[in-house]
């Protein structure tokens, strides 16, 4: 049980880490600032994200937005926090971590999508005029979790052969 509690450790930090950094973003940095980290490679930028990954359904109506947006992301937050349930009683030690930073991250932007209605992204990385889509702390979460997920795919593949 106490390897239970210090693997939700790893959604509660995702989770907070973005709150925290989405509540300075909307404090310290107007729509119209570029606060330049690295010049011509790394901005912190306050970009707020009606729909979802690349901004898919961001010009839909409202209630479509919300509807579809918060009704998948909830069901999917459910399902990893479950799968994260399964990883925790197997004790899978790399796939529990992996989960915990797409649950930690999904319910970071969950959040947002539910209080706002938008979610807040800021970092905003570019070479020359190539630009990366604008992300945040909880984006950062779910892909770091899902290369992990595929790590310890490949990792379980090789052992089964």
């Amino acid at each position: 049980m106490k390897r239970a509690w210090m693997m939700l450790a790893v959604p509660v930090a995702v989770f907070t880490a973005d709150r925290a950094s989405k509540i300075w973003i909307d404090n310290n940095v107007s729509a119209f600032d570029t606060l330049t980290v690295i010049p011509g490679f790394f901005n912190i930028i306050h970009a707020e994200n009606r729909g979802m990954a690349f901004s898919l359904l961001a010009d839909s109506s409202e209630f479509l937005r919300k509807t579809v947006l918060v009704g998948l992301s909830g069901a999917l937050t459910v399902l990893v926090g479950w799968m994260l349930w399964q990883a925790l009683a197997a004790g899978n030690r790399l796939q529990q971590i992996a989960l915990g930073l797409i649950l930690g991250g999904a319910v970071g932007n969950l959040w947002d999508r539910v209080e706002r209605g938008a979610v807040t992204d800021f970092l905003d990385f570019y070479a020359g005029s190539y630009h990366w889509a604008t992300f945040n702390i909880a984006d950062t979460g779910i892909t770091s979790g899902a290369i992990l997920l595929g790590i310890e795919m490949l990792i379980n593949r090789k052992a089964a052969s």
